[in-house]
């Protein structure tokens, strides 16, 4: 969503707004509570946002956008083929520990999104994993449908994975290069072109 068309209440309680619905739960949160938060009598919200989910799609909206950026910054520093997927893991896990709400947000309540909005936030998804792919140089040796499976998956595996150890009280070092080894095996394991099976 354009920025002129977001709320400028909304832009300056974002992070409140953001935790609220992170830590309670997008349906948990109700119009009152919002309100609150914003700094708004219940009724005056309405003047600025027809809808809770309005909210929503900004801050998975601008979790996708905060991804492609991640991915444009990423292109543009160049690096050799063998290091492009390091570097998108460890952008990854940089871009988890400065928007952990939004992660949380986008996997747990994105379905709470009308279906206009949902294939807004679709489309946005699908051109985020589409840039990964090309950035990992696969496309040629896959078909389309496995494309975009392929592409799928790696989006999740790289928004997901920096949870996995989350209640573990590791060393950021070791955290970080336990998941680098992880997700680099499954990755390149997913993406490798499949050998010719052997005929009985």
């Amino acid at each position: 969503m354009p920025m002129p068309e977001r709320c400028s209440r909304f832009a300056e309680y974002r992070d409140k707004v953001l935790e609220l619905f992170a830590s309670k739960g997008f349906g948990q949160v109700g119009m009152r509570e919002l309100a609150t938060c914003l700094g708004l009598a219940p009724g005056s919200l309405y003047h600025h946002y027809p809808s809770k989910q309005h909210l929503l799609l900004d801050l998975i909206e601008e979790f996708y956008e905060e991804l492609l950026a991640t991915l444009g910054r990423i292109e543009q520093q160049a690096p050799a083929k063998r290091d492009r997927l390091n570097s998108l893991i460890r952008a990854h896990l940089n871009l988890h520990r400065e928007m952990p709400w939004h992660f949380r947000l986008v996997e747990r309540d994105s379905g709470c999104l009308n279906d206009d909005q949902q294939v807004r936030v679709r489309h946005l998804r699908e051109q985020y994993e589409r840039k990964l792919l090309q950035m990992l140089g696969t496309k040629s040796r896959l078909d389309e449908p496995t494309q975009r499976a392929a592409a799928h998956a790696v989006g999740n595996l790289l928004n997901s994975a920096p949870s996995w150890l989350a209640s573990h009280a590791l060393d950021e070092h070791v955290h970080d290069e336990m998941l680098e080894s992880l997700v680099t095996g499954a990755i390149e394991r997913l993406l490798r072109p499949s050998a010719p099976r052997a005929v009985a």
